[in-house]
């Protein structure tokens, strides 16, 4: 792993030490610098999740990425810096009905420093966790936008955001260590199966400063931390292609077109 790269990549120039501090510094900066996206899935291109392939993608190509390949690369800079991580599988909650069970497709991570361990996961998208959130306490944790916490319902965790006055489910996991090939079944389905969800959408996400800036097909959204949005539609591919560049920093050839069923003007 270059950390050099990956350091000028989110705009961190400090000294990196397998601390709480450090953990915190990267995590923000991670999120603000390097989108959350699925344009490669809407290409026609399967996702590579190995550590090379995310890092030529992500740090040399100055792309970003869906859960699997964001958590791989932040998992080997923290690796590389000397921090204790393990990788977990999870179900997505968010928008999702109580009686509804969704596959084992979101990738977090645990970093156990001092013997604390922290979830933290800079490849949720829609709602990402602007910091590392303790994964020993059920407390309502402040971080710089929504308010996190970790609730236990079932023998399962359940990551959640407090909206207003409500908490929100993001997603669920359980700290049971999946084998290496699970990973790989989760990835596969994200960017193969028919009925999966970045197969049928364009989503990209990026946090800019108490902002989210989302386009969800052909919407583009800025959500304010007070719940505030403004909203236009997306008037063509070549609005998009320029929107990408100019508020993600995701250049792409002129002409190119993501296909999924929303994405017909």
């Amino acid at each position: 792993m270059n950390l050099d790269a990956y350091f000028k990549r989110i705009g961190f120039d400090g000294f990196a030490e397998a601390n709480l501090v450090t953990l915190q510094t990267l995590h923000r900066l991670h999120i603000e610098a390097i989108p959350f996206e699925n344009l490669d899935v809407l290409l026609g291109r399967r996702i590579d999740m190995t550590e090379e392939a995310v890092e030529r993608k992500i740090v040399e190509g100055r792309r970003g990425g869906y859960c699997f390949e964001q958590n791989t690369l932040f998992r080997g800079v923290l690796n590389a810096i000397g921090f204790k991580t393990e990788a977990f599988l999870g179900r997505i909650r968010r928008n999702v009905p109580a009686e509804v069970r969704t596959p084992l497709t979101h990738m977090v991570l645990r970093v156990t420093i001092d013997g604390t361990p922290w979830l933290a996961d800079v490849g949720f998208g829609s709602l990402g966790t602007p910091a590392p959130v303790r994964l020993d306490t059920d407390v309502e944790q402040a971080t710089p936008l929504e308010p996190r916490r970790i609730a236990r319902r079932g023998g399962a965790l359940f990551h959640q955001a407090r909206l207003g006055d409500e908490w929100v489910d993001l997603y669920e996991f359980t700290l049971d260590s999946p084998a290496p090939m699970d990973f790989e079944l989760g990835n596969w389905f994200s960017c193969t199966h028919p009925k999966a969800n970045f197969v049928n959408n364009l989503v990209v996400t990026r946090v800019e400063g108490t902002s989210r800036l989302l386009i969800n097909n052909r919407e583009f959204i800025i959500r304010r931390l007070d719940g505030a949005a403004e909203k236009r539609d997306i008037g063509s591919h070549d609005e998009l292609i320029e929107l990408l560049a100019s508020r993600y920093g995701l250049t792409f050839p002129e002409g190119t077109v993501f296909r999924a069923p929303a994405l017909v003007w």
